[in-house]
């Protein structure tokens, strides 16, 4: 079994300026010293989230994506964060998973924002990503997709009947949220990355913001690596720009889903769109 190391960069966003937080991102991902397999950036990591998609969309491969590829291949690692983007006249919230090798892969954001107008102004995604990394299954998400279990739900199947019955496997082994989460539902923020990770038998990363943004609302980060019993593994600082890498263990993952095989009592369901 093979043990990935995961970075996650909490940082500030400046507002609506694109070349400033890529130069800003530059430096954090240069000071990343130890090896690592995945490197995590918030929601709208180049502009903060912002409902102006007509004046910052960039086309999907466009100057971030060649910007994520050249760090990726830098640090031979997988670069990941949402980015908004316009395809064919419509603007999405797309999270980009980009890896070293400049091949990528793309998730639209499924449950838009419309306490901020997010709905009005963006395309609602409707296919959940699930990629692979060396041997791991990882499912990427954004922000406002954390507070809705059933798209977030693990899926459970034997591989060789389909059955309810014998060794299940799941359809993922990681989620991920990037984020511009409010410091006001911070609790909110806290709680339920503990929930999808428990619920899920699976290990659960949340990489937020911190600082004011350009609509003078405060976010303070509590980004966290969490494990498949919902304890943190690591947590960034409240308000504090850092970058926070932690391993996770393939081996424990699959023994604690074979003393707890909570999947085998998961119910059936289906997605309308």
């Amino acid at each position: 079994m093979t043990d990935i190391s995961v970075s996650l960069i909490q940082s500030m966003l400046h507002w609506e300026d694109r070349a400033a937080n890529l130069k800003m991102f530059d430096r954090f991902i240069e000071n990343i010293s130890q090896k690592t397999d995945l490197i995590v950036l918030p929601e709208m990591f180049t502009t903060g989230f912002s409902m102006n998609p007509q004046k910052l969309a960039e086309p999907t491969q466009g100057p971030t994506l060649d910007w994520m590829r050249t760090q990726a291949q830098r640090k031979n690692a997988v670069v990941t964060g949402s980015v908004m983007t316009e395809e064919n006249g419509k603007y999405y919230n797309m999270l980009l998973w980009v890896r070293p090798d400049g091949s990528f892969e793309k998730y639209a954001k499924r449950h838009l924002f419309r306490m901020a107008g997010e709905e009005k102004k963006f395309e609602m995604g409707k296919e959940k990503l699930i990629v692979d990394l060396n041997g791991w299954k990882i499912c990427p998400m954004v922000c406002y997709d954390l507070r809705f279990p059933v798209w977030s739900r693990n899926r459970w199947k034997n591989p060789s009947t389909g059955s309810g019955s014998g060794e299940l496997k799941a359809d993922y082994d990681v989620l991920i949220y990037v984020a511009n989460w409010p410091e006001v539902r911070a609790n909110v923020w806290k709680t339920l990355l503990m929930a999808r990770a428990m619920e899920n038998n699976a290990y659960v990363i949340g990489v937020n913001r911190i600082g004011n943004d350009g609509s003078f609302i405060f976010h303070s980060g509590d980004s966290a690596i969490i494990d498949f019993k919902g304890m943190h593994l690591k947590t960034a600082i409240m308000g504090k720009e850092e970058v926070v890498t932690s391993i996770l263990s393939q081996q424990l993952l699959a023994e604690f889903r074979k003393s707890f095989p909570a999947g085998m009592d998961a119910d059936k369901f289906s997605i309308e769109y």
